[in-house]
């Protein structure tokens, strides 16, 4: 952090919005959306809570089921069960550790609803084959870009791929800003509705 960072902590203060939906927040919003390709950025107060949200905001509860990855984090599978869905745990590739495509298929039911593709370590999954995968099937496709900030996939940004795409800025992470998340959607009525 240098002179940069704590000026805008000054400005915030002095502004009177230190949190919620400030002019600070909204310009993130705006401006992660432009960097990864999105149109629309709706900040959440962490990476699980964005994931959550964007479940939600697909319809996603009870009696569905949805597709993740069988190594990630627990955050993952406990958003799918706040909806009141069922996580379907799918093997992950063994190069890259994200989720199989083809593992993907094998685990699709008809009470399937979505798939979240998980962009573990900075990798990212194969999104050919999960959008394949997402238009044979009609299912919605969630993108976990918590540890992926700026990695591509065949030149275009992650995050700018699936129905929506969930980021985490925790200290650990590629962009911090302390705690906090973000969905990204090209959609104005999921935009609207998260």
């Amino acid at each position: 952090m240098g002179d940069e960072e704590l000026a805008n902590v000054i400005a915030a203060v002095k502004s009177g919005w230190i949190s919620s939906q400030g002019p600070f927040v909204k310009e993130f919003e705006k401006r992660f959306a432009q960097y990864v390709g999105a149109n629309f950025g709706v900040a959440t107060s962490n990476g699980t809570s964005a994931l959550h949200l964007a479940l939600l905001s697909l319809e996603v509860g009870l009696n569905d089921e949805v597709i993740v990855p069988d190594l990630t984090f627990a955050g993952v599978a406990n958003s799918v069960l706040h909806t009141g869905a069922k996580p379907v745990f799918a093997d992950v590739d063994e190069d890259y550790w994200c989720i199989s495509p083809e593992e993907v298929e094998k685990k699709v039911t008809s009470k399937t609803k979505a798939v979240v593709a998980v962009h573990s370590y900075g990798h990212p999954c194969d999104m050919e084959a999960l959008l394949n995968v997402k238009r044979r099937l009609g299912v919605y496709l969630v993108e976990d870009c918590a540890e992926a900030h700026g990695a591509r996939y065949r030149g275009k940004m992650v995050g700018g791929f699936g129905d929506v795409s969930c980021f985490s800025f925790y200290a650990n992470k590629v962009i911090t800003t302390g705690e906090g998340g973000m969905c990204l959607t090209r959609d104005e009525k999921l935009a609207e509705k998260m």
